[in-house]
């Protein structure tokens, strides 16, 4: 039998269905992971499961005395609260128990009592505290007004597990956690005995977690068995189908219309069949509800910079005693990607603000580029004012906005422009108050990309952006002309996104940074690689702690893995003309696409519609060898 189980479900808010008859069901030892769109009422979802909310309608079901914990985005505690009265407030029933059974109070029946304490296992209610503290790595005595995002997550998380629960309910739970950190969680969730749902964008995350992915599409749960990849794989045949489906039913459809208007034969039994097959086509036609639409994302890039955008030669910075940057060297070029990486408090921020000229180093030179337009995106949102309008934050003063410099700026109408973020004309005159975290962020981005600028600085942008958003945004950064320092602990974004990392490595040593070409995967390859050489190095040395080599000497040793610096002719002239290859291919699959969506090729020639399915798969794969040739050559002549 389901642990839980939504029949017919219907929840709505306002004339917006958010469940539209549907079901859904967890079964015992599952993890699944809840996606879709931002607003589309996956947090409401996971609230009508925990028995906060309620449906609107339809059935809600589970096993009797099933224990469910639900963890919010952002967990609330009691003010002045220890880590220690935090977390044990998730025994609370048990120690009020104990309390009444220690008081003997009158009245109270105390063998029912002793009964409910040793079903709960209410006798050992600190050594669970502890116990989650010390698997959680939680100081007991620290106050939670005084922890950052991550550790508050962390309290919340351990605060759930001391209640022993069957289904654990987790809404966003790697957001404001590090790299490290979000990997601790996955094992910490794929070795949790009882059932998940979770709520995440975090693609890799997901993957690593998930045994089956259930999407909240349009009122509708779809169920998909396995873990993200194999999600993706399936959703885009089902896309490509529907499309051709939803193709065919227009074309009858227009068939139909045109036969009705050229007038019926009377007392005709087939063709009062036809009209009542018209009725019904016009009917589900009216019923089917459209895929949502995608943000359409135009970036202003500006004046373009200089080549040299920050030159950083032996540069530390230090406050106080604490070293925050030690002796870091590097150039980056206009056009460069760069991900910066570390746990939180490690210093990303200062480190940029170094290399942006913001802040001056205790030591070093930082030389700065020419005409640099930088523009900002804030992660805790601090340039949002939540009782302005959509539209005054975006264009304030002005019913039009400039995007772009000079020649090649355009203008558009505001309403025209939050169409393009997903915002409707009605909810221009809202108050950003009354938005989502995720329906901020896409503000803030609006915002952002009506701004020209040639270097980017993007705090945490994945935070609350759903999955389409992501992959919209990774396509329109990759193409970006300008430089971008991305700050992120979404691994896949990441990978999709930088050409190199600037990676926090005080677990080695204190200030210490260091650059790595690639994304998460080459630079944990790159750590890994260096950690093996140390104890075969420090094995042929002599036995003084001293003389063992440090990390920054293993550094060379990748050294062999790049000794080919110099391309031959025939490459050179190979990767000259890949761009060009790469934009022909990408021109005939759109084109084809275009074909393929429009119903001109099934009325006048359906007998090409498998080739021309069968071409775009080809060019797809093409466009990915291309791609990666290119990414081959590239990294050989740097």
């Amino acid at each position: 039998m389901a642990l839980i189980t939504l029949t017919n479900a219907q929840l709505a808010y306002g004339h917006w269905p958010l469940l539209h008859h549907t079901d859904v069901s967890l079964e015992a030892g599952e993890r699944i992971a809840l996606i879709g769109r931002n607003g589309s009422g996956k947090s409401s979802l996971l609230k009508v499961l925990a028995g906060i909310d309620r449906l609107d309608d339809g059935m809600l079901q589970f096993q009797q005395g099933l224990r469910r914990t639900y963890v919010p985005q952002e967990p609330q505690f009691r003010a002045g609260a220890t880590v220690f009265e935090a977390v044990s407030e998730g025994v609370a029933e048990v120690k009020a128990l104990r309390a009444r059974f220690e008081a003997h109070a009158a009245g109270d029946d105390l063998d029912a009592l002793q009964t409910r304490i040793e079903a709960l296992d209410g006798w050992t209610w600190e050594q669970r505290v502890d116990e989650a503290l010390q698997r959680l790595h939680l100081d007991p005595d620290a106050v939670i007004d005084a922890l950052s995002g991550g550790t508050k997550k962390r309290v919340a998380l351990a605060q759930a597990l001391v209640t022993r629960p069957d289904v654990l309910l987790l809404d966003e739970p790697t957001n404001h956690l590090d790299l490290d950190a979000i990997d601790w969680l996955q094992q910490l969730l794929i070795d949790f005995g009882g059932a998940l749902v979770v709520v995440s964008h975090d693609r890799a995350f997901i993957d690593a977690v998930a045994t089956r992915i259930v999407e909240l599409d349009r009122g509708e749960l779809r169920s998909y068995p396995g873990n993200f990849s194999s999600y993706e794989r399936t959703k885009e045949a089902e896309l490509e189908a529907e499309a051709l489906a939803s193709a065919r039913a227009d074309k009858l459809l227009a068939q139909e219309e045109v036969w009705v208007r050229k007038g019926v034969e009377a007392r005709r039994t087939r063709s009062v069949g036809r009209i009542t097959r018209l009725k019904r086509l016009r009917e589900q036609r009216a019923a089917r509800r459209e895929q949502l639409g995608q943000v359409r994302l135009e970036l202003a890039t500006g004046l373009p910079s200089g080549k040299i955008v920050a030159e950083l030669d032996d540069v530390s910075l230090s406050y106080g005693d604490k070293l925050i940057v030690e002796r870091f060297t590097s150039t980056i070029l206009r056009g460069d990607k760069i991900g910066l990486i570390g746990p939180n408090g490690a210093g990303k921020t200062s480190l940029l603000r170094l290399i942006l000229g913001e802040q001056q180093p205790t030591s070093g030179t930082v030389r700065r580029g020419t005409q640099l337009q930088v523009a900002y995106f804030d992660q805790m949102r601090a340039g949002l004012d939540l009782d302005s309008t959509l539209a005054q934050t975006i264009s304030p003063g002005s019913d039009w906005i400039e995007i772009g410099e000079g020649s090649k700026a355009t203008r558009k109408h505001v309403m025209s422009y939050l169409g393009d973020f997903l915002f409707a004309p009605e909810r221009a005159n809202s108050p950003v108050r009354t938005l989502s975290g995720g329906e901020r962020n896409r503000l803030l981005l609006a915002r952002l990309f009506a701004l020209p600028a040639n270097v980017l600085v993007l705090d945490e942008p994945t935070n609350d952006l759903d999955i389409d958003t992501l992959e919209l945004l990774e396509e329109l950064l990759q193409s970006y002309a300008g430089t971008v320092f991305l700050v992120s602990h979404d691994r896949r974004f990441l990978d999709n996104v930088v050409t190199s990392l600037i990676a926090w490595e005080g677990d080695l040593k204190a200030g210490l940074w260091r650059e790595y070409e690639g994304g998460i995967d080459d630079w944990r390859a790159a750590r890994e690689r260096a950690a093996a050489t140390l104890p075969k190095a420090a094995s042929t040395t002599s036995p003084k702690p001293a003389a063992a080599p440090t990390p920054a000497a293993a550094a060379p040793r990748e050294a062999p893995a790049r000794a080919k610096t110099k391309l031959s002719y025939k490459e050179q002239r190979e990767l000259d003309e890949l761009p060009g290859r790469i934009e022909i291919l990408e021109a005939e699959q759109q084109a084809i696409g275009a074909r393929l969506a429009g119903t001109e090729l099934y009325q006048q020639e359906p007998q090409r519609v498998a080739e021309l399915q069968g071409r775009y798969a080809a060019i797809e794969d093409e466009l990915m060898a291309a791609l990666e040739r290119w990414e081959l050559l590239a990294a050989v002549q740097r």
